[in-house]
Formats: C-alpha cells, sequence, structure tokens
C-alpha cells in the first residue's frame, strides 16, 4: 500500500490505517524511538503514542512522505519521553547529542518566534541537503537517530577520533552557516 492510500486512510478516519502504518513503519519507528531511550517498553510506548499523534493529525496534515512525518513524531514523543525519565539527572547519549547540537542553535537553545523556528528548520535542512554524503549521513546518525560515535565509527569504518572530528567541523559549518543568516 503507499502512503498517499494510507494517508488517505487516515483522512476517511478508518481505523485500519493504524495496523497498515505499523506493518509498514513499525520497525523504523522502533528503531528511531529505541535510539534515543534504549529501553523496550519506552519504545514501545512511544511508537504508540506516534500512531495516536498521527490519528489526531491527519486531518488536517497530509504528508507526502509517511515515513518522514511518523520518523519526526516517533523522535519528538521520544525525546520528550527521555526530558520526564531524565529531569533531574542528565547523561547517556541523548544529553550529549542534544548538548552539541545547542552549542550551534542558539546559546539558551530555545529560537523565541515561531517564525524564526521556521526559518531555522529551513536553513538547517538546506545545510544537510548540501552535505557530502559521508558528512550527511554520519550528522543524521548523530543528530538524527541519535547514534553514539562509537557505533557510527563502527558502522562507516572510522576511527572514532575520524567521527568526532567530522562531526565537529559540521557543527562548525553549521554554525556559521546559521550566524550568516542571522539566526544566532
Amino acid at each position: 500500500m503507499t502512503d498517499a492510500q494510507i494517508v488517505e486512510m487516515y483522512w476517511d478516519r478508518n481505523e485500519q490505517a493504524i495496523s497498515v502504518t505499523s506493518e509498514k513503519y513499525g520497525t523504523y519507528c522502533y528503531s528511531v524511538a529505541y535510539g534515543i531511550l534504549h529501553n523496550e517498553e519506552d519504545s514501545k510506548e512511544s511508537v504508540n503514542d506516534t500512531y495516536m499523534s498521527a490519528w489526531n493529525s491527519m486531518p488536517p496534515h497530509k504528508p507526502s512522505i509517511l515515513k518522514t512525518f511518523l520518523g519526526k513524531i516517533t523522535r519528538r514523543l521520544s525525546i520528550d519521553k527521555w526530558r520526564r525519565k531524565n529531569a533531574e539527572k542528565r547523561g547517556g547519549e541523548i544529553a550529549e547529542v542534544l548538548d552539541e547540537l545547542s552549542e550551534c542553535i542558539s546559546p539558551n537553545g530555545d529560537p523565541i518566534a515561531e517564525m524564526e523556528k521556521e526559518m531555522l528548520d529551513k536553513t538547517i535542512n538546506t545545510f544537510v541537503r548540501e552535505l557530502r554524503d559521508t558528512e550527511q549521513r554520519v550528522f543524521l546518525c548523530r543528530y538524527w537517530y541519535a547514534k553514539s560515535v562509537k557505533e557510527i565509527a563502527k558502522h562507516f569504518g572510522f576511527s572514532e577520533s575520524k567521527v568526532k572530528v567530522m562531526l565537529m567541523r559540521t557543527r562548525n559549518k553549521l554554525k556559521t552557516r546559521l550566524e550568516a543568516e542571522g539566526l544566532l
């Protein structure tokens, strides 16, 4: 079944949309959640919450790429769940990932106006698309899937040092781009 057909099922309020979504994208959503939460039960809960959120947001949303739409929801819900569970104790891979990115997004990690947020999203998306293939894949592994430096190094056959340097240089390029566009 195509994404468009699944989205139409949501728009038609056909409850089968959730089971079809689960069949097609359940494993993907679980891997996104587990990469952040590292807990089977919490990850399953985030995936179920993703289906509920998708149900509640279609309509009015009509995503053209359902996998990306679901991944974004899963990621947001998983990070929120991680923050709630770790409100008093900082640590782990996701804290490190968020800290690394906050250095180049804004001093307080929270852009003030919604318009600035939209501009920031657009600039970051454009920046990532313009990266060379390997830089882009390493950047996304780290900052979208919250993979550890060690996991990324193993996956690409790089040393951990090379991955760290590549990520630092990419963050510096992103920071320069955001400063040039007045978003910092």
